[in-house]
């Protein structure tokens, strides 16, 4: 399972992938929007601190996953490496245990007030689209970064399976997070292997019984196998209030204001 893969291929694997599916989310977002709502201010902002935290992760993390479980692979550590699984299934099971880690993260972040706290800019957005899909605190994404490293040291996948999960999360998480009208029926199909747009909108409503459910990004099993699965929101999609009480202030969407909220 010995595959070498270069900071330049992962680098630019990860921006093509990251591109293409955020400019393909963009424009369903214009056919056909599920919501009508406001963006470019928002955009400026939410696209501001993903750059803020794309350079902050290369300023302070010293390694990339995908450069972790090569080091973890030659060493032998982690569950994946004592087992004899083939290529594929290995990678299957990696994949599938990354997320369950995504999952539990995710449920974490909701639990404790301190990861609350910084978590919370992300629900803060009054709207929902691609951008949100990338609105994450610093502080988050720097826990994330370290959480994620010290899951493949557990784990032990290739390198190869944690470019695949990584590129999966991020195109999932710009398509779950877009406003993007996809037919009921088609809806009810795709959501019995991903979050769709309709199943994640949940988890960012205003009411706190529905937003403490729907924590999936990539598989939406996590959340129909503990419990946490919601449907749909009791006011429909069109009518639900998003984002969060306190933050609804228009000046909220900017970015010095959005960097504070965890700390007001």
């Amino acid at each position: 399972m010995d595959v070498d893969i270069g900071l330049l291929t992962e680098s630019a694997l990860r921006l093509a992938f990251f591109f293409g599916v955020f400019a393909a989310c963009g424009v369903f977002e214009w056919w056909a929007p599920r919501r009508k709502q406001e963006r470019w201010q928002r955009w400026i902002s939410n696209i501001g601190v993903s750059a803020l935290n794309q350079l902050m992760v290369r300023l302070i993390v010293p390694i990339t996953g995908v450069q972790l479980a090569s080091l973890v692979e030659e060493a032998g550590w982690g569950l994946l490496n004592w087992t004899s699984l083939p290529m594929v299934p290995s990678m299957l099971v990696a994949v599938l245990l990354l997320d369950l880690v995504i999952y539990v993260q995710h449920r974490v972040y909701h639990l404790v007030p301190l990861l609350w706290r910084f978590h919370r800019m992300h629900h803060a957005d009054p709207q929902l689209d691609v951008t949100t899909g990338v609105r994450f605190h610093p502080v988050s994404i720097l826990l994330s970064a370290l959480i994620k490293l010290g899951a493949i040291c557990i784990i032990g996948p290739s390198a190869l399976a944690v470019l695949i999960f990584e590129v999966l999360l991020n195109a999932t998480s710009l398509f779950n997070h877009s406003n993007i009208k996809i037919p009921e029926i088609l809806d009810r199909t795709l959501r019995l292997v991903v979050v769709t747009p309709d199943m994640h909108r949940v988890h960012h409503s205003i009411l706190t019984e529905e937003m403490n459910r729907n924590f999936g990004f990539n598989f939406p099993w996590w959340d129909r196998l503990l419990g946490s699965y919601h449907a749909q929101p009791g006011m429909g999609h069109e009518d639900m209030q998003l984002g969060l009480e306190q933050f609804r202030d228009a000046e909220e969407i900017r970015l010095i204001r959005m960097l504070s909220q965890p700390f007001r």
